[in-house]
């Protein structure tokens, strides 16, 4: 059950969600918009990103589709810069934008490892550095959250590149929150246990395949054994999360990284 919370606690902030067309970054947005803020729905597929932002317009709420290969860094600072003419301010950034890619490390091509990490950490680069040169430049400051993983913490096999990338963010997250300490600038990272999105759903039959084992043995023997309960992490519960981040008043809670994963990895 979701628990209750204060209302309009992101009233008139903007907000800026990549890989927003579905699963945890759509959920999210509904969650800010519901918060008072205005979201940018940063996506590859700007059907789906438009689909998005007519939803929450539809529901009275600010949003705006952009189309953005988090890699691309002309597409990037472009995009960034659609949001600031149409809102007028970058207040938050959600860097959320990933893959997934399933094979072990002895059959890993190097285009495959490139790309992975291409969409992981150069967006996640990317993103920042142009949405933090507009929050400094406000003087109002702004909080950056990137979507992490319980495998910001912990490795699985068949996925090198996906546990790579995920470390990797903690790093930057901890250079972004003592660079922008003296801008009012946060950064903080969600480690989500698995969620069941289109993302996950597509790696059942491929673990299945190559641990030659069942479907329903990957979900559970797999992907929820260390869980405390066998549940699957919900969208809503990731959202709950960055919304603690996106809301929170001062530098008290900067350059951390939270785990929220049933019990999966404790610290």
């Amino acid at each position: 059950m979701r628990k209750a919370h204060a209302k309009d606690r992101l009233r008139d902030r903007v907000d800026i969600i990549t890989g927003a067309a579905s699963g945890i970054g759509k959920e999210i947005a509904h969650a800010f918009v519901r918060e008072g803020a205005k979201v940018a729905i940063a996506d590859l597929n700007l059907d789906g990103a438009n689909a998005v932002a007519d939803e929450i317009a539809k529901g009275g709420g600010g949003a705006m589709g952009v189309a953005m290969d988090v890699t691309d860094e002309a597409q990037v600072d472009a995009g960034v810069a659609e949001v600031m003419r149409k809102f007028g301010r970058i207040d938050i950034l959600v860097s959320n934008a990933g893959i997934q890619h399933i094979d072990p490390v002895v059959d890993l091509s190097l285009a495959d490892w490139r790309k992975l990490l291409a969409i992981h950490l150069d967006g996640a680069f990317l993103t920042t550095r142009a949405c933090l040169r507009n929050m400094y430049a406000s003087g109002r400051g702004g909080t950056v959250i990137y979507m992490g993983s319980v495998h910001s913490k912990e490795a699985s096999p068949l996925k090198a590149p996906y546990v790579t990338a995920k470390h990797g963010l903690i790093g930057l997250c901890k250079v972004v929150a003592k660079e922008g300490a003296a801008h009012g600038v946060r950064a903080n990272v969600i480690c989500p246990g698995f969620v069941r999105t289109p993302l996950v759903e597509k790696q059942i039959p491929e673990q299945a395949r190559e641990l030659g084992i069942s479907e329903a043995d990957v979900v559970k023997k797999v992907m929820l054994k260390e869980t405390v309960d066998g549940e699957f992490t919900t969208t809503a519960d990731v959202a709950e999360l960055a919304l603690l981040f996106a809301g929170f008043p001062s530098n008290a809670l900067t350059g951390q990284s939270v785990v929220v994963s049933h019990g999966w990895f404790m610290q």
